[in-house]
């Protein structure tokens, strides 16, 4: 909860403090709180409900909130997503993704996707889907958690157990499924076993009726940035089957790594000795885990 006296009180004097409240206004909308009062925002942030009003008339006036049907509530508005949708466009790693993952599905003709780590979470940022009669519930924006999935263990590549303690400090980890490693010592074990193949692949591994088969991108650092990787349909199937389908989804992953101007062999933190025009504009690996 934030307080008045922290929304009051800027860490430097380029705060805008009527901006922060506005955002943290936003922030306390998501999947758990879809719709929310005037009341219920102002307790929450420890403000007027005077202020709060005011906040939200301004929200709903630029699109970021709009009333529902009873009219005393709020819920995200359009403009929220065109902000996301515009800021998913903007980077270069869904624009070369999605170039890597229409050829990829050309050839496997199963649903491709690409997903990037936001604290405990992974965040899927580009998709291609073959025609099928298969529909994938994930979309570009879907949030899972981390630990419970195939991609977000390849994304947690690069950690080692004390990190992996920092992002998890609990004793035990939320189970999703009967595969869900249960401590964090199970998951860097999972980890260190991707690592040695160069990729993970699932059966029913967090939703029933799915196998999903990721490998780690890296950058122009080293750094795991993206995990590339499918999801098919159903779990009957052959074990040597999955694994020649991750031998085609490591070498798309390798392809959009080349593209970051990863090179082979460095370790993550080295740039690149001899950049080309195919390096892009990341923000380096973040070691928060908020």
């Amino acid at each position: 909860m934030m307080t008045e006296t922290t929304l009051d009180d800027p860490v430097d004097k380029y705060n805008v403090p009527a901006l922060e409240r506005g955002l943290r206004v936003l922030e306390e909308f998501g999947r758990e709180s879809g719709t929310l009062g005037a009341p219920e925002l102002a307790r929450r942030l420890n403000l007027p409900r005077s202020t709060v009003f005011r906040l939200l008339a301004t929200l709903e006036t630029m699109g970021f909130l709009e009333r529902t049907a009873t009219g005393n509530d709020y819920r995200l508005g359009m403009a929220v997503l065109r902000l996301g949708f515009e800021y998913l466009s903007s980077l270069e790693l869904s624009e070369l993704g999605q170039t890597v993952l229409t050829r990829l599905c050309d050839q496997i003709r199963q649903p491709c996707n690409l997903a990037v780590r936001d604290g405990r979470s992974i965040v899927y940022v580009a998709k291609v889907t073959p025609p099928s009669p298969f529909t994938s519930s994930l979309r570009v924006g879907t949030r899972l958690p981390v630990h419970g999935t195939v991609f977000g263990r390849v994304l947690l590549s690069d950690f080692n157990v004390p990190e992996l303690r920092q992002l998890y400090p609990e004793e035990r980890l939320e189970v999703y499924s009967a595969h869900t490693p249960k401590t964090v010592m199970a998951l860097f074990d999972l980890i260190v076993d991707d690592r040695k193949q160069g990729y993970a692949l699932g059966v029913n591994y967090y939703d029933a009726g799915t196998s999903p088969i990721a490998a780690p991108v890296r950058d122009h650092t080293g750094h795991v940035v993206a995990a590339l990787g499918i999801t098919l349909s159903g779990s009957a199937f052959e074990l040597g089957s999955m694994q020649r389908l991750a031998l085609q989804v490591k070498a798309a992953a390798d392809d959009l790594s080349r593209l970051l101007n990863y090179r082979p062999g460095q370790t993550p933190g080295q740039t690149a000795a001899a950049p080309t025009d195919n390096i892009v504009s990341l923000t380096p690996r973040s070691r928060q885990h908020t």
